[in-house]
């Protein structure tokens, strides 16, 4: 077939088209509003207060996560330049506070490395070709790559501490912890970090000196050798090799990945959570699978170990065809059976009980999230596992299992999601919230893409704009001194809204948060202007996504001109980072209809819907949109022979022009 993709005129205007260019519009300003009010010149976070231990470093980034996000959706220029600025002052200022050494953070659990580390990844990803962040990229996935930085050791294929970085693995966990008393109230919630100490079994038994320096010392002594939560290391390396396809990189991203395969495989099947110096499971903790830190027993259990093996898991299947010996363009989905089991072993384990009536430890959020239905019966999962078996039960949070899901688009996969989602009392409801994670609307996501709530992208939009609206509210109500302000702050104004973005426009859940790298099913190109995102007045909508057993793949996809004077030309990616190739498009368009009609007539006549199928090869696909046109398409995908790459932000290269073949 020759020719351009086939438009529609706008009969009328779809209100989620409007609501997503609208959401752009306020976006645009309130991220100036927060720049200009909470940094200085030079890109700094205006907090005056100092950093007394290791943590904190996440705590300056984060305000900024999705910025680059944003960016690589449609937003300006300036936010790309402004998420520059501030990730250099931040940087800055941290190195002067004397938490970052050689730019990258000295040492400490990669839960929250991870959650700084979305900033940079999402910057990587945006401009690749901007120097200073590819030698980063290779400077700090060098810690752990090269064995002479001391955070890897290649003998026993492990990381070797539970604080690790710049200045390789750190001793315990700091001078903060030398002791753990009873005093530490805002630790309760979490309950005793270790099991099995002689005459501690109850939070009050931490009165005693005595055994609050016993467990000080026991926390001390155990944080030695690798811990699951260090998977999440494997972005950092995945990241350097999305630049030039390093070969060892992926390799040791699959090597490590294994590692904690085989530690698995031996346990059974479910994923340890500790390894000492000398490669044995539980060989700090009387032989026990359990115990490590930011393990099963402490602090959050599932949430942080399912997190970084999912993270861990992704990443080993997204490298996997790059690794020596492997065939290009395969994949290996085999890392996400760590997942699978976790998931199902957590499953087997509900109870059905109120969310309400639980003392479930991360309880707050989730009676935020469910609203009046935290008191209805809702399937509660073991989040914990400790010395008297499984506890801590609480909802199954549904980035797990809805990412899982997304990566490999398998039916067994799905089927666990939908178990999730009916144990979760309104999962398809569209309740206004957001915490820093900005996730949580996963269930009435997939409701939409399954065809059961189609006013989802109208609603969600409202939902997300009422946000935003909340987050200048808030800035606005509470004035701010540097030396005074909580390091939360920032995260809790941050305006810029991408989660409900995300999912409509690229058809992908919000990011991973404690170090998931940023991929997406669709990605776009402003044609005329030569960058990524949507150009001007575009609104996009993926409405379904679909995969078979062989790996072919199916995107349904809306595109709308809201401009009643200006065409505009968007080329379409199947994935972010190439990983996907096109192998033919679904054509959906009119013919015989008198647009715009004339002048004496109330309406134009609209005509007949054609459909048609055209067979592809290319890499991505040129819409040209009319003034007040819309162009309706289902992509057809492959995996590519290529290696995945990240694309440059500027792209000279040949592209598929409309629907030649």
């Amino acid at each position: 077939m020759t020719g351009r993709i086939p438009t529609t005129p706008l009969h009328e205007v779809p209100a989620w088209a409007v609501l997503e260019r609208r959401l752009f519009d306020a976006t645009e300003e309130a991220w100036r509003l927060f720049s200009a009010r909470y940094s200085g010149p030079d890109g700094r976070i205006l907090h005056a207060g100092g950093f007394e231990h290791r943590d904190g470093v996440d705590d300056l980034y984060e305000p900024f996560f999705n910025w680059p996000a944003f960016y690589a959706l449609g937003g300006s220029d300036a936010i790309l330049d402004a998420a520059k600025h501030h990730f250099e002052g931040v940087t800055a200022q941290l190195t002067e506070a004397g938490m970052l050494t050689g730019e990258y953070e000295n040492g400490y659990d990669w839960f929250h490395q991870g959650e700084s580390l979305l900033f940079f990844y999402g910057l990587c990803a945006a401009d690749p070709g901007d120097e200073r962040f590819a030698d980063r990229a290779r400077r700090f996935a060098a810690l752990y790559t090269d064995p002479a930085h001391g955070n890897y050791d290649p003998a026993r294929n492990i990381v070797t501490a539970p604080h690790n970085g710049a200045r390789g693995p750190l001793e315990g966990l700091g001078t903060e912890w030398l002791t753990y008393p009873a005093s530490l109230d805002y630790m309760e919630a979490y309950g005793l970090p270790l099991h099995g100490l002689p005459g501690i079994t109850r939070w009050s038994d931490l009165e005693d000196p005595a055994h609050a320096r016993l467990m000080g010392d026991e926390l001390q002594r155990r944080a030695a050798g690798d811990t699951a939560v260090n998977l999440a290391a494997t972005s950092l390396v995945t990241n350097r090799w999305l630049y030039d396809g390093d070969a060892a990189s992926a390799s040791w991203v699959a090597r490590y990945v294994d590692g904690w395969r085989e530690r698995a495989a031996a346990a059974g099947g479910l994923m340890p959570d500790n390894v000492a110096p000398d490669g044995t499971v539980g060989g700090l903790h009387d032989g026990a699978w359990y115990g490590g830190h930011y393990g099963w027993t402490w602090p959050h259990g599932l949430h942080s170990v399912g997190m970084s093996t999912l993270i861990g898991a992704i990443n080993a299947s997204f490298v996997s065809g790059a690794v020596p010996g492997t065939v290009p363009g395969t994949r290996d989905d085999g890392p996400l059976d760590l997942v699978r089991t976790m998931l199902d072993t957590a499953l087997d384990h509900a109870i059905t009980a109120p969310v309400t009536e639980t003392p479930f430890s991360l309880r707050g959020s989730w009676l935020e999230r469910l609203g009046p239905h935290a008191a209805e019966p809702a399937t509660l999962v073991p989040y914990r596992f400790g010395a008297d078996g499984w506890f801590d039960y609480g909802p199954l949070q549904l980035d797990l299992p809805t990412w899982l899901w997304w990566w490999t688009r398998d039916d067994a996969d799905r089927k666990r999601l939908d178990r999730v989602l009916d144990g979760l009392p309104g999962s398809d409801e569209v309740r206004p919230f957001r915490d820093k994670v900005e996730a949580g609307h996963e269930g009435p996501w997939l409701a939409f893409l399954d065809g059961s709530l189609l006013d989802y992208p109208e609603r969600a939009l409202s939902m997300a704009l009422g946000q935003l609206a909340r987050r200048v509210a808030v800035m606005d109500a509470e004035p701010v001194d540097p030396e005074t302000v909580h390091l939360h702050f920032w995260q809790r104004a941050n305006p810029v809204v991408t989660e409900v973005l995300g999912q409509l426009i690229t058809g992908t859940p919000q990011t991973l948060y404690n170090g998931g790298l940023p991929f997406a099913a669709v990605a776009y190109t402003d044609a005329d202007r030569d960058r990524p995102g949507l150009p001007p007045d575009v609104a996009a909508l993926v409405s379904g996504l679909d995969r078979d057993a062989d790996g072919t793949g199916r995107v349904e996809l809306s595109l709308v001109n809201l401009s009643p004077t200006h065409a505009r030309r968007v080329r379409v990616r199947p994935s972010r980072f190439g990983e996907e190739r096109l192998t033919g498009v679904v054509t959906r368009g009119e013919e015989g209809g008198d647009w715009p009609g004339p002048s004496t007539a109330s309406a134009a006549r609209a005509g007949t819907r054609t459909a048609t199928t055209v067979p592809l090869d290319a890499p991505d696909l040129l819409v040209e949109l009319p003034p007040s046109h819309r162009a309706d398409v289902v992509l057809l995908t492959a995996p590519a022979a290529a290696q995945p790459r990240h694309q440059p932000r500027h792209q000279h290269r040949p592209h598929h022009e409309g629907a030649r073949p």
